[in-house]
């Protein structure tokens, strides 16, 4: 899985350079975990996780307790998750997450998007073929754990193992989140964030001239308020 590892990491540091856009899509996965489980993180496994994700972003604790709180107000945003899917220029595979309060404004928005760059907003489930939907945690390297012994372990929730010296990563099945959690938490692993990937199972070769055109539209959808990811099966650019 080494180059879903690097393409995760690639498009993580992208997203997560503007720190204001990352605090915002954070906040919002906490409101939406609030309202599902809770403010107690120690009875709600999922803000649980989100507090470790705000951590490793960045984010003051102070601005993370606002977020809890304000969403336990009863005139909360109410936002729903949405996924799109569509082609970008070039035949490029896209699909955009989404958590919005206000779904018309949101499609608008991303159908506008694709038109004025050269691509089309697809039916949901289109490309669901090209990506797997992958359980993705962040883990702290534990020396006094034997790697094959816990490699055996994760199996049984259906896991891969790449590990460096810098931290663990542990892909599982979309459906097994909440059971990978509970085991590494039992099994005292220092889970430093976890999240959802959509990786594609094959990435497309695209000329600069064509990789720009991508870029521009890939941008649109990273700076609109209501996107929380944007995945894409554009091979990344090597590094020189």
């Amino acid at each position: 899985m080494g180059r879903a590892f690097e393409y995760r990491k690639a498009r993580k540091l992208k997203r997560w350079g503007n720190m204001s856009r990352t605090f915002t899509r954070i906040g919002k996965e906490i409101t939406i975990a609030v309202k599902a489980g809770g403010p107690d993180p120690d009875t709600n496994p999922r803000l649980r996780v989100l507090m470790q994700n705000a951590k490793a972003a960045n984010m003051p604790k102070d601005t993370v307790e606002r977020a809890i709180k304000k969403a336990t107000d009863k005139d909360a945003s109410d936002y729903k998750e949405i996924v799109y899917e569509g082609y970008g220029p070039h035949g490029i595979a896209i699909v955009i997450e989404a958590a919005t309060d206000n779904n018309q404004r949101t499609v608008a928005n991303v159908r506008s998007y694709f038109n004025k760059h050269g691509g089309s907003l697809g039916t949901s489930g289109s490309l669901s073929f090209l990506f797997d939907h992958k359980s993705v945690f962040h883990v702290k390297p534990n020396p006094e754990t034997s790697l094959e012994d816990f490699e055996l372990e994760l199996m049984d929730y259906e896991a891969e193992l790449e590990a460096d010296d810098e931290e663990w990563l542990i892909y599982g099945a979309f459906d097994q989140f909440a059971n990978l959690q509970k085991y590494l938490e039992e099994s005292g692993v220092e889970i430093l964030s976890a999240e959802f990937e959509r990786i594609p199972n094959d990435y497309k070769e695209v000329t600069p001239e064509q990789r720009e055109a991508i870029e521009k539209l890939l941008e649109k959808f990273e700076d609109d308020e209501d996107v929380q990811n944007v995945f894409h099966n554009m091979k990344e650019e090597e590094e020189a």
